[in-house]
C-alpha cells in the first residue's frame, strides 16, 4: 500500500515537511540535532519526533482553546507510516533527548505494556508519560487483547480528558493526563491502532507517512562529531526547562491576536476543498488540526526560551556541552501570560499542520479504500508576500529591518527576500538603501 502512495496523493505535491522551513526559524536547541538527518525524509521524521519527546518534558505549560477556555498542553500523539528500510530509526534519537529528564523523573512508558501494566505506571507518573515504540509490531501484538482501551486512553488522553478504571478491588482516575506518543510502523500495524475513519481516535493521531527508500551509502555516518554530544547537549538543555516548569507555576501560552485571526481565517478558507472532497468524517481532522498547529508552536516557543542563541552563519553540526550556560522561560509578569508565540514559530507551526493534514487524507484515504480525486494542494500562509504588503510604497533598509523584526523574522532571512522581491520585479532599488515597490 505504501509503494501506491503516488495514486494516493497528488503527484506534484510536494509533502515534505522540513525542507521548507528556513533553518534559523528552528529553535537553536534542535537546529545542531536536525543535521544528523541525511535526507528530507529524514529531516521530517527526525523534526515531529523531536517536538514529540520534547512536548512530554513540558508539565505546567498550556493553552486555552474554543468558547469555554479549556486548557491544552503540549503533548501530541504521531504515528510514523512508512515500509522497511525507509530510515525510520532516526525517530530514536527522541528518546537520547527525553533520557536526562527521564533519569530525574520516571517519564517512558514501554509500549510492550499490557493495558493494566501501562495505566498503572501513567498513575505513578501523575498522569504524565511519553510512550516511543519503534517497532509497530511490538503494539500490534502486545495490545491486541485490550486495542479498545487502549485506543479509548489514547483519545482522552490526547485531549486531558480524565481516564478511569472501575474494579471490584480497585478503582481509581487519572484527573488530566498528560500523555505524549511517539509509534513507527507499517500501513498495517497503523491500521490495526486505527482500524477505520470513523474511530475518533484517528482525527486526534498526528500521521507522517514516508514513502522514501533509504539508500545504502546513507547506513554509514561520520565517525567525528557523531550524534552522541549533539544529543548530549539538547537532552541537558531540555532538562532545564522541564525544571524550569515544574518549579513555577502554570504557565499560559498564547499565540497573539493576528496569529488567531491568520489561524481562524486559513481553516476557514484552506481546507473546506479537502472536507467537501473527502467528506463529512473528515471534517474533525480539520478543526482539531487547529490544535495541533497551536501544540507545535507552543512546544517550539517553549524550546526557542531555553535555546542558546546562533546566527544563520554559526550553527554548528555539533556543539560541546560548554556552550550552552542555560535559561529560564521569559515570564510575563501582570500580563496573564507566561509565554507568547513569536511570528516565526507560529509560521513554522502553520506549515507543518499544512503538510501534516495531507498525510492524514492520505492515511484517510489509505483506510478507506476509497479511489477518490487527488487531494488538493494546500498552500501554507505567505509571510514573504505579508510582509511585502506591509511596507510602504518606498522604505529604507531601516524600515525593512524592523517590520521585519516585528514579524519575527530573522535579518539574514529578510535580505534574502528583498533579494528575491529585486530579483522578481516586485521592487527596484532607488539608490543604495532605498527601495520601491513596483506595484
Amino acid at each position: 500500500m505504501i509503494k501506491n502512495l503516488q495514486t494516493v496523493m497528488e503527484a506534484d505535491q510536494d509533502l515534505h515537511i522540513a525542507k521548507h522551513i528556513e533553518p534559523e526559524n528552528l529553535p537553536a536547541m534542535i537546529q545542531p540535532v536536525m543535521h544528523l538527518a541525511q535526507s528530507d525524509a529524514e529531516r521530517d521524521m527526525l523534526l515531529l519526533s523531536l517536538l514529540t519527546a520534547a512536548g512530554s518534558c513540558m508539565p505546567n505549560l498550556y493553552f486555552r482553546y474554543g468558547l469555554t477556555g479549556k486548557k491544552y498542553y503540549a503533548n501530541l500523539q504521531c504515528f510514523i507510516v512508512g515500509s522497511a528500510a525507509c530510515g525510520k530509526g532516526i525517530a530514536n534519537l527522541a528518546l537520547e533527548l527525553v533520557s536526562k529528564v527521564h533519569e530525574t523523573a520516571p517519564l517512558v512508558i514501554a509500549g510492550d505494556s499490557s493495558y493494566p501494566g501501562f495505566y498503572k505506571q501513567l498513575e505513578r507518573q501523575n498522569g504524565r508519560g511519553y510512550i516511543h515504540e519503534s517497532e509497530g509490531s511490538v503494539i500490534t501484538d502486545v495490545w491486541r487483547s485490550s486495542v479498545t482501551n487502549y485506543n479509548t486512553a489514547l483519545r482522552k488522553a490526547a485531549e486531558h480528558e480524565p481516564i478511569t478504571r472501575n474494579r471490584a478491588n480497585n478503582s481509581s482516575s487519572i484527573a488530566c493526563p498528560q500523555l505524549s506518543v511517539l509509534l513507527t510502523g507499517t500501513f498495517s500495524q497503523y491500521k490495526a491502532l486505527v482500524p477505520s475513519i470513523e474511530n475518533g481516535y484517528f482525527s486526534r493521531l498526528l500521521t507522517l507517512i514516508v514513502n522514501d527508500q533509504q539508500s545504502f551509502s546513507s547506513r554509514y555516518v561520520e565517525p567525528a562529531n557523531g550524534s552522541h554530544t549533539v544529543m548530549t547537549v539538547a537532552a541537558e538543555q531540555l532538562y532545564t526547562l522541564c525544571q524550569t516548569l515544574f518549579s513555577s507555576r502554570p504557565v499560559e501560552f498564547s499565540l497573539t491576536p493576528d496569529q488567531r485571526t491568520r489561524l481562524g481565517h486559513h481553516l476557514e478558507t484552506a481546507y473546506p476543498a479537502l472536507m467537501q472532497l473527502l467528506g463529512d468524517n473528515f471534517h474533525s481532522v480539520v478543526l482539531r488540526m487547529a490544535v495541533h498547529i497551536e501544540r507545535i508552536a507552543m512546544i517550539l516557543t517553549a524550546l526557542r526560551s531555553c535555546s542558546p542563541r546562533y546566527s544563520a552563519e554559526q550553527v554548528p553540526s555539533s556543539i560541546s556541552p560548554e556552550s550552552y550556560s542555560g535559561s529560564s522561560l521569559p515570564f510575563r509578569e501582570g500580563t496573564g501570560v507566561g509565554l507568547l508565540c513569536s511570528d516565526e514559530d507560529y509560521q513554522t507551526a502553520e506549515l507543518i499542520g499544512n503538510k501534516l493534514i495531507l498525510h492524514m487524507a492520505a492515511a484517510y484515504r489509505m483506510i478507506k479504500g476509497a479511489e477518490q480525486p487527488s487531494v488538493p494542494k494546500i498552500q501554507p500562509l505567505d509571510q514573504r508576500a505579508m510582509l511585502l504588503s506591509l511596507l510602504p510604497p518606498e522604505f529604507e533598509t531601516k524600515t525593512l529591518l524592523e517590520e521585519a523584526k516585528s514579524q519575527g523574522v530573522p535579518r539574514s532571512t529578510i535580505f534574502r527576500w528583498n533579494e528575491f522581491w529585486l530579483e522578481q520585479g516586485l521592487v527596484k532599488k532607488i539608490q543604495h538603501g532605498q527601495y520601491k515597490k513596483v506595484s
